[in-house]
């Protein structure tokens, strides 16, 4: 079967399931996207690796690559290989000087992993036709998207820029990277970043 890359299109709030997010693979080069649905701490992890944000203690996945690369593991991509009753299923694409494996994993967790490591990540044209959607040519965006909307955006509006800054080091320290992303937003914005 022919691979198909995808790239990461949009992070955002599930308007499916409460408490959920939705990651949006695009096709590269291409108007299908495929939405998946992820937990609340797979999104922090993508968002955290998208933003660039340095966490004062790794998260799992910055552990995991940190593990990787002690042992001279590389991720060379990931393959959304199967879906079954709405679940996607993928393998991580992983070599080290004497062999080459393919291991089992969370499509939310390979996507974190891939992240990371700069690395592809690839599907099937069945996968694409089954779970996909078509946009159109005017939708197709070129740069990621993080959603960050909550009740308390509005609430962002009314602090100065310096309560904005202290209110980024707060979280951070709390280690609520998808609420820092918003303020850090809110920040840029005013800045005119």
């Amino acid at each position: 079967m022919k691979k198909i890359e995808l790239e990461i299109v949009a992070l955002s709030h599930s308007i499916t399931q409460t408490h959920s997010y939705a990651v949006v693979l695009g096709e590269v080069n291409g108007l299908r996207r495929l939405p998946i649905v992820i937990g609340g701490f797979e999104a922090q992890a993508i968002a955290v690796a998208l933003e660039r944000m340095q966490p004062s203690r790794p998260l799992t996945h910055d552990l995991m690559k940190n593990f990787m690369m002690a042992f001279n593991i590389d991720l060379h991509e990931i393959i959304i290989n199967d879906l079954q009753e709405g679940i996607f299923y993928s393998k991580l694409i992983c070599s080290s000087d004497k062999d080459t494996v393919e291991i089992d994993s969370r499509t939310s967790d390979a996507v974190a992993l891939a992240v990371r490591f700069g690395c592809p990540i690839y599907t099937y044209d069945n996968i694409l036709e089954n779970a996909g959607i078509l946009m159109e040519e005017d939708d197709k965006k070129k740069k990621v998207v993080v959603s960050h909307t909550d009740e308390g955006s509005d609430d962002l509006k009314k602090l100065s820029l310096a309560e904005l800054e202290a209110l980024l080091n707060e979280v951070l320290e709390h280690e609520d990277y998808i609420k820092a992303a918003s303020i850090r937003d809110e920040i840029n914005l005013r800045k005119g970043n």
